[in-house]
């Protein structure tokens, strides 16, 4: 394809702002940001002066030569148009759209000029189109006011409770003419199994009606079909004998074949090639649980929900994506849930997910609304979804289709049918027309109507005994203890807040740090935000005196509540078969559930995550111990279990010979002599087997009798940055370096240690950061010091 990339302007209809120079791919925000028009909407408040901007109409336009190259053909072929947009060449109406999330391919051979040619593409409003769609069909419930159910396109670009309304317009994915002749293939449709078969739709285009060939190549073995003249369709199948398998990370390793389609005959010329994986995956739902089972083997999802990493996503490059996902291997997670507020995701997102055996969950764009499903969205959703169904139905790393977020739960609980009368809301897209798509189109994986769901439209969607649990009374209302009451078969969302890093709300607020700072709250897009963080502390951790204390301390408890969360569901396997964390990643500066924040810095609930979704850990819960061994090979040894005082000084020991199945969780009592302190203010229990070691006090940090923090440091120059030793004189708990508050560009391997008296840890940090100031409030910090 010839990219049209170049020599782009764009101006406001009708409005005061004159020609600017475009970037395509691109969108209206950045264009106007790039030419200093705007001020970032990510910065301050300065999104609630940009809202004019989607109720404005703007037209991107460019020149381009043309000569004729001798094809018979010659398509406008547009990947995305955000969203709402008419397409002009050479003053001739082309086609109109309204779907951000589809691509479209038109004809334009007789609409081109020897020489020059210009083309625009027109975008009306869209909050107005959506208004619109609103005042023609009636209203229908949300959790926002913005009529994002209206308009086919990514609904968090109108604000949620992370993330700014930033309604934008553009060519956001890539623009070109493509020219051919004879034939060309339209679209290639491989069902791929686990057993080395391979079973290849394929759909041509047709200039004229010569017979053609079609060919199917994977590990040496080839199918052919001829298409009779007029004939447009064949299949074509294969059977690649003893294949390596794709396998989940953790699970095995993530072979790929490649897979190449030729079409020939008469002047027609095209080939696709694709890198499959062979595997197969389901569903268990054996006692109304959810159980994902990849080539027959049940695998515990250590998920995390995936939102756009950029509420302009035509700037998210394959290179942020890479450091994206590293940062969700580095935190050992095997699954990525693609919210339904977002995006069907770029094919980089998809090839780095196949490459590291990644698990993708794919919601439908359907979240936290009543949908219409009169025209034009009943045309919209089902040509979207053939399209991207066609699209990512080879990707191996794709084990799920789900209908959408939360919008069954919203139906049943959240007061909806109050107000809905009998006007539709989506029921009949998640129910019949997304399920008959995927059986048609893709009958190689499962679908799911939405998440929550219990597996049955007459059951209460979010029963924690059935299927798909969202928990959010823990943080909305509940403490993060009251996670224990639950034991549920899937956890598909769960969370809880904390700010970002220092530097990245730093650089975000150019005034006062302080948690009331009306430019921190802008900031922060929760109901009650930070005051449900500062609740979240009661019982828990001090309440603090500075903003320093709060970063710090509503950060680690963060951490803390995931902590709780994660160790009692994963103690609960294989009843409960996974857990998604919410979230993964921000689109912007802001204090939100993220592990990684708006500018790819990791939190302090990262480095947790890193531990809790280790293949081994030790969880202290109730009065028992929970050995969990999500690993390929058994894990044996002498369980040590002593009680200390704060002191470090030993006052009962216990020890118990464990073995450990692969897969599978071990649950202890504690013995007597260790599981009752004498004074819980001042006592530990220190669990240990082989290399893994966990610490559970018997009382909150509040009630804990803390000494005052001393230790000693060593900072030593390597290679890179810095290493620093801490040593602990006194207990120091939840210790945790910040170096990007010295240097923004330095970050910390680890995070979160409790030190024992006499014990010592090694921190490795990237950078400059000064030396001196690195071991000093605020910079290393830990709760009693």
């Amino acid at each position: 394809m010839r990219a049209l990339h170049d020599g782009w302007t764009l101006h406001q209809v009708g409005g005061g702002l004159s020609r600017v120079p475009a970037t395509v791919p691109g969108c209206v925000h950045t264009d106007l940001l790039a030419a200093g028009l705007i001020e970032d909407p990510y910065l301050d408040d300065n999104e609630d002066r940009l809202t004019w901007i989607g109720r404005a109409d703007w037209e991107y336009e460019t020149a381009f030569t043309w000569h004729d190259d001798g094809h018979e053909r010659t398509d406008l072929v547009c990947e995305g148009l955000d969203t709402v947009a008419t397409v002009e060449l050479n003053g001739v109406l082309v086609a109109t759209t309204a779907n951000q999330h589809r691509s479209y391919r038109f004809p334009v051979r007789e609409l081109l000029r020897e020489g020059e040619n210009t083309l625009r593409v027109r975008f009306a409003s869209p909050v107005e189109y959506a208004e619109a769609r609103r005042a023609e069909l009636g209203d229908r419930p949300g959790s926002y006011e913005a009529p994002y159910q209206f308009i086919r396109k990514m609904a968090c670009n109108f604000g949620w409770d992370w993330g700014p309304s930033v309604v934008t317009s553009g060519i956001w994915r890539p623009i070109g003419l493509h020219s051919w002749s004879g034939a060309r293939i339209a679209s290639v449709r491989p069902l791929v199994g686990g057993d080395g078969r391979v079973e290849a739709h394929v759909t041509v285009e047709r200039a004229g009606d010569a017979p053609l060939t079609v060919t199917a190549r994977v590990a040496g073995v080839v199918a052919e079909a001829v298409l009779a003249p007029g004939e447009r369709e064949a299949v074509l199948r294969l059977r690649v004998p003893e294949p390596r398998r794709w396998w989940p990370r953790g699970y095995g390793a993530q072979d790929r074949y490649e897979l190449t389609v030729g079409l020939s005959g008469q002047g027609a010329e095209d080939t696709w090639t694709r890198r499959i994986g062979f595997r197969d995956v389901r569903v268990d739902r054996t006692g109304e649980g959810f159980t994902v089972v990849v080539n027959d083997t049940p695998v515990f999802v250590r998920g995390v929900n995936w939102i756009p990493d950029d509420c302009f996503p035509a700037r998210v490059t394959r290179d942020r994506l890479a450091e994206r996902f590293g940062q969700a291997t580095g935190a050992n997670v095997n699954l990525l849930r693609v919210w339904g507020g977002g995006l069907y995701e770029s094919e980089d997102f998809y090839d780095l997910a196949d490459e590291l055996g990644l698990m993708v969950w794919q919601d439908f764009p359907f979240a936290c609304a009543a949908y219409p499903e009169e025209e034009p969205f009943a045309t919209e959703v089902e040509a979207e979804a053939r399209e991207n169904v066609t699209r990512l139905a080879w990707r191996p790393s794709l084990v799920l289709w789900c209908g959408n977020n939360e919008n069954l739960e919203g139906h049943a609980d959240w007061g909806w049918q109050d107000t809905l009368g009998d006007r539709t809301w989506g029921a009949g897209f998640y129910h019949d027309l997304l399920p008959a798509l995927v059986a048609e189109l893709d009958p190689t994986r499962p679908y799911w109507p939405g998440s929550p769901y219990s597996g049955h439209p007459d059951l209460a969607p979010n029963d924690p005994a059935r299927g798909t649990v969202h928990i959010w009374d823990v943080w909305n209302r509940e403490d993060y203890t009251h996670y224990a009451t639950y034991t549920p078969r899937f956890v598909a969302e769960f969370g809880f807040q904390g700010p970002p890093a220092h530097t990245t709300l730093r650089q975000a607020v150019s005034g006062e740090l302080a948690p009331d700072a009306p430019l921190v709250l802008h900031h922060q897009k929760a109901h009650e935000g930070n005051a449900k963080l500062l609740r979240g502390l009661s019982g828990h951790l001090p309440a603090p005196h500075s903003f320093d204390d709060w970063h710090y301390l509503t950060q680690l408890n963060q951490a803390r509540a995931l902590t709780f969360g994660i160790e009692r569901f994963r103690a609960l396997a294989p009843h409960c078969a996974g857990t998604v964390v919410w979230q993964l990643n921000d689109c912007w500066p802001v204090t939100s559930w993220a592990a990684v924040d708006g500018a790819g810095r990791r939190k302090p609930l990262w480095y947790a995550l890193r531990r809790l979704y280790a293949d081994r850990l030790l969880s202290v819960q109730e009065g028992t111990v929970a050995v969990i061994n999500d690993s390929p090979d058994p894990w044996s040894g002498e369980l040590e279990l002593r009680r200390l005082a704060l002191t470090g000084q030993p006052l009962a020991k216990e020890s118990v010979t464990v073995e450990v199945a692969p897969r599978s969780v071990t649950t202890l009592p504690l013995p007597d002599a260790v599981a009752a302190p004498k004074d819980p203010s001042a006592e530990v229990l220190s669990v240990r087997l082989g290399e893994h070691r966990t610490l559970q006090f018997f009382a909150e940090d509040i009630h804990l009798a803390l000494p005052a923090a001393a230790y000693d440091t060593e900072t030593t120059p390597v290679a890179g940055g810095l290493e620093v030793t801490v040593t602990a004189r006194t207990l120091l708990r939840d210790l945790a370096l910040f170096p990007d508050r010295l240097d923004p560009h330095s970050s910390v391997d680890d995070m979160l240690l409790t030190l024992l008296p006499g014990e010592s840890a090694t921190f490795h940090v990237t950078g400059s950061p000064d030396p001196a100031a690195l071991v000093t409030r605020p910079v290393l910090r830990c709760v009693n010091g």
